[in-house]
């Protein structure tokens, strides 16, 4: 079974539209460990309104935090700790999607980040957005995934850059998932698009 952990060099870069694109292509669970903001609409209720099979679950997310602001943050004004020990991979026999709040180096407390609760088993996806800094902050990202020994893809959103992309390319090695195009709106119809798309290379990471 597939375990794709999703994260982005920044925040805002795509990683949910991503998510639900790799949960239609897999058929599979998605899970959304820490939630900072937004509690009416999360990125579950977002993966969920887009996805088209029947047979994808959306496990509960370990942590739902009401600020929309880093997860050490948002925590500590309700009063609480992440523990990330109590963020427990959901049991599942099929594939899953774990979408992360910003980047991997996220603050979950004042010891631990996002990148802690990455599982050596997961193959890591970096989400890339092109804007001025994107380069020094993808390669940042991924040559520490690679450094730690992690499997990295990387998946551009937006509009193409091909000098800023060639030169991330370049300079890790990487796998290219592909590219998430600015779409207008993305519909359940679009999300099958990309997942059609993109299935093959996904079921072959």
């Amino acid at each position: 079974m597939q375990k794709i952990f999703v994260t982005g060099i920044s925040t805002e870069v795509g990683k949910t539209i991503a998510s639900a694109i790799f949960t239609e292509a897999l058929t599979a669970d998605y899970w959304k460990p820490v939630q900072a903001g937004d509690l009416d609409n999360t990125d579950v209720d977002k993966v969920k309104r887009l996805i088209s099979n029947e047979k994808s679950k959306f496990h509960p997310c370990s942590y739902e935090l009401k600020a929309a602001m880093s997860p050490h943050a948002a925590a500590e004004l309700e009063g609480i700790r992440i523990d990330r020990f109590h963020i427990n991979e959901p049991e599942t026999d099929n594939n899953l999607i774990i979408e992360g709040s910003g980047g991997i180096l996220v603050p979950l407390n004042d010891e631990d980040t996002m990148f802690d609760i990455i599982m050596p088993d997961y193959k890591v996806v970096v989400v890339s957005r092109n804007y001025l800094g994107s380069i020094n902050h993808s390669l940042l990202t991924i040559n520490w995934l690679l450094h730690k020994g992690y499997d990295v893809s990387v998946l551009f959103s937006g509009e193409a850059n091909p000098q800023t992309e060639n030169i991330i390319l370049h300079k890790t090695g990487v796998s290219l998932i592909g590219r998430i195009d600015e779409e207008k709106e993305f519909t359940k119809e679009v999300i099958k698009k990309y997942a059609d798309k993109f299935e093959g290379i996904l079921r072959s990471l």
